[in-house]
C-alpha cells in the first residue's frame, strides 16, 4: 500500500515538472510583443497624424444666352418642335467636363401659350432649357434686365422649367421664402454660394406685391442676402453682377465701386453681364477691415454667349475657366488661376436651319490652317483671326494667383 502511494506521488511530481518545463520552454521562445497585452499608450496615438488631401474644383463660366427670333426660328425641327443642341456641339466637351458650369439665362421661358417673341420682350422655346442642361449647364443668373419680359407670371414659369430641366437658378424667385434661400453648390467638398443682382427690369414693373421677385442691385438687399450666405460658411461666395453701358468694352466707375462693395463684404468672384460685350477681367487683392488681405476676381463682363446680335463685339465671348483649391491642411478655399477659351457665335451663309453654331476660335483657326477644316471660307477665318486680337485686348491674359 505504501509502494502504491509512493507511486502516485512521483506521478504527480514528474506531471507538475513536466508542465514547467513545457511553459518556460515557450514563453522564453515567444517574442516579447505577443506577451503585450495594454494598448497603444495615448501618447503614442496622438502622434498618428493622417494628412487631409487638398480639394480642386474647375468652375466654367459663359456670357449671356440669348435667343432672337432669328435662332428659334434656325433651331426649328421638321417634327414641329425646337432643338438647339447642334449650336454647342464644337464646344460642349469643354462645359461637360467642368466640375461646375455657370451661366447667364438671358430670356424667359413663359410656354407655347405665351407666343415665343424677339427683342424687346423675349420668349424662348423653353427646349432650350434643356438642350442647356445637357450642355452641361449647372446654374444660370436670372437677375437680369429682361428677367419680366413676360410678367410675373412669365418670371415663375422660366423658373419652373429650370428646375424641370434639372438647372439651379438664383436672382428670381417665385416666393419671398425662395428670395431668402441662398443657392449652395457643394462641389468636390467645396461649397460655393451663388448670388446675383440686376440694375432694373427694362421699365417693366416688378408687382409691388411681389418685390421679393427680382433681386435689384439695392446696396441694402445685398449686405442683407451676402449675410444670409455667410450664414452657412460657404468656401466661397460667386456674385452675378448685371450691370455697366451695353456695348462698352470697359466697365465704369460704377462698376469697381460696387465691386470693392462686394469684395470688402466677403465675395470672392463676379461675374458680370448686360453689356453684351466683354470687358476686361482682374485680380484684386482687397484689405479686409482687420487688415488681413486676400486675392478676388472680377471680369466685368463675359459678352454674349450666343445670340442673334450682329453688332461689333457681340459675337465674340469666352468660356471662363477657374481653378480652386481647398486646402486640406487650412481648410481655406482659394483661387489657383483663371484662363480662357475664345469662342465665336458662327452664322453660316449658307442653309436652310441650323446655321447658328459656337465655335473655338483657336481650334478652328488652326484646322483650317491644317486644312482639316472646311466649314468656313478665307473671310470666316480673316473674322476669326481679328476677333481673336479683340478678345485678347480686351479681357487681358491669363491669370496666376
Amino acid at each position: 500500500m505504501k509502494k502504491l502511494f509512493f507511486f502516485f506521488v512521483s506521478i504527480i511530481l514528474l506531471t507538475f515538472i513536466f508542465l514547467f518545463a513545457i511553459n518556460h520552454f515557450f514563453l522564453e521562445e515567444l517574442p516579447s510583443e505577443n506577451l503585450t497585452t495594454s494598448a497603444t499608450p495615448e501618447a503614442d496615438q496622438s502622434e498618428l497624424i493622417i494628412p487631409v488631401e487638398d480639394k480642386f474644383l474647375t468652375m466654367s463660366v459663359i456670357g449671356d444666352i440669348m435667343c432672337h427670333n432669328t435662332q428659334y426660328k434656325d433651331a426649328y425641327t421638321s417634327i414641329g418642335s425646337y432643338d438647339f443642341s447642334y449650336v454647342f456641339s464644337d464646344i460642349k466637351n469643354y462645359i461637360s467636363e467642368s466640375d461646375i458650369a455657370v451661366g447667364n439665362l438671358e430670356t424667359t421661358f413663359a410656354g407655347k401659350d405665351k407666343g415665343y417673341s424677339n427683342y424687346p420682350r423675349f420668349n424662348t422655346p423653353e427646349q432650350l432649357a434643356y438642350n442647356l442642361k445637357d450642355f452641361g449647364i449647372d446654374v444660370v443668373s436670372t437677375a437680369n434686365n429682361h428677367c419680366m419680359d413676360t410678367n410675373f407670371s412669365g418670371l415663375a414659369s422660366t423658373l419652373n422649367y429650370l428646375d424641370d430641366a434639372g438647372i439651379s437658378h438664383t436672382g428670381t424667385y417665385s416666393t419671398p421664402e425662395d428670395q431668402n434661400k441662398i443657392l449652395i453648390k457643394d462641389v468636390n467638398g467645396i461649397k460655393i454660394a451663388f448670388l446675383a443682382f440686376t440694375y432694373g427690369t427694362n421699365g417693366i414693373p416688378v408687382p409691388s406685391d411681389k418685390s421679393f421677385a427680382v433681386n435689384l442691385i439695392d446696396e441694402d438687399l445685398i449686405l442683407n442676402q451676402l449675410s444670409l450666405a455667410k450664414s452657412q460658411s460657404p468656401d466661397l461666395i460667386c456674385v452675378s453682377m448685371h450691370w455697366g453701358i451695353e456695348y462698352q468694352t470697359k466697365q465704369n466707375s460704377e462698376q469697381e465701386r460696387l465691386a470693392d462693395l462686394l469684395f470688402k463684404n466677403g465675395v470672392d468672384i463676379i461675374l458680370g453681364s448686360h453689356p453684351h460685350v466683354l470687358q476686361p477681367m482682374e485680380k484684386k487683392t482687397i484689405t479686409l477691415d482687420d487688415g488681413s488681405t486676400k486675392d478676388c476676381f472680377v471680369i466685368y463682363s463675359l459678352g454674349n454667349f450666343i445670340s442673334g446680335q450682329t453688332q461689333a463685339n457681340t459675337r465674340n465671348s469666352i468660356i471662363l475657366n477657374i481653378d480652386l483649391t481647398k486646402s486640406g491642411e487650412t481648410g481655406k478655399t482659394y483661387i489657383d488661376s483663371v484662363s480662357y477659351i475664345p469662342i465665336y457665335m458662327y452664322k453660316s451663309p449658307s442653309g436652310g436651319t441650323q446655321r447658328y453654331r459656337v465655335l473655338d476660335i483657336e481650334k478652328t483657326i488652326q484646322n483650317y490652317e491644317n486644312g482639316t477644316d472646311k466649314s468656313i471660307n478665307q473671310s470666316t477665318y480673316s473674322t476669326l483671326k481679328t476677333e481673336l486680337s479683340k478678345i485678347r485686348k480686351t479681357v487681358g491674359e491669363n491669370i496666376d494667383f
